[in-house]
């Protein structure tokens, strides 16, 4: 599959990586906090994961590997209406690049609706399903992909779990799409299944 350049993957990564640390430092303010609990007793949480993920549409060609650091708030929080008590508001910031081929770099910062599927929990594990939207930006692209800047819609279903020494950990697997939503004419999207290991902090 060809892929094209906009910017070298050096040039690409000092431009992009400074960015997207500050709005990393701008979404978490208070990770040092992470775990306090806040006056409405759901505590926000932050933490960190690795995605790994490789594209399956149009072809299988592109393996990529994203760093992530989340925040993960109660919903009516941060949207002051009535909501589940199990449901939650998460917000992502991720730089990486892929590693088949070139090193392409790639950041992304999304939004996702979570919800806890207590009814299943069991033990230590507390299962959950998430859906959300964000932005994408990857140095590559595929023939009649118009953008290298895109929307990219995820949906994942995945599980909390804890350790024997406290800490908690989380796994997942996603869909994970990205196109422009027709604002361009060429508009080849590409789909991808991301695993998603982590742990809170």
């Amino acid at each position: 599959m060809q892929t094209k350049k906009l910017i070298t993957p050096s040039a690409g990564s000092i431009f992009w990586l400074p960015v997207f640390c500050l709005l990393l430092s701008i979404s978490f303010p208070r990770a040092s906090l992470a775990g306090a609990e806040c006056p409405d007793g759901i505590p926000d949480r932050y933490g960190v994961t690795v995605n790994i993920g490789n594209t399956y549409d149009p072809s299988a060609d592109n393996g990529f590997a994203m760093l992530t650091g989340f925040g993960l708030f109660d919903y009516d929080k941060i949207w002051p209406h009535a909501a589940p008590e199990a449901l939650r508001f998460k917000i992502e910031v991720s730089a990486g690049s892929t590693w088949t081929k070139d090193r392409d770099f790639m950041a992304a910062a999304s939004m996702f609706a979570l919800y806890y599927i207590d009814r299943w929990a069991k033990g230590n594990f507390r299962p959950y399903v998430e859906g959300g939207i964000g932005g994408i930006y990857t140095q590559w692209k595929v023939d009649g992909q118009g953008s290298h800047l895109n929307f990219n819609p995820q949906l994942g279903i995945g599980t909390e779990f804890s350790s024997g020494d406290g800490a908690t950990y989380l796994v997942a697997v996603r869909l994970h799409h990205f196109s422009n939503a027709g604002l361009k004419e060429d508009n080849r999207g590409v789909n991808s299944i991301v695993f998603v290991i982590g742990r809170f902090f």
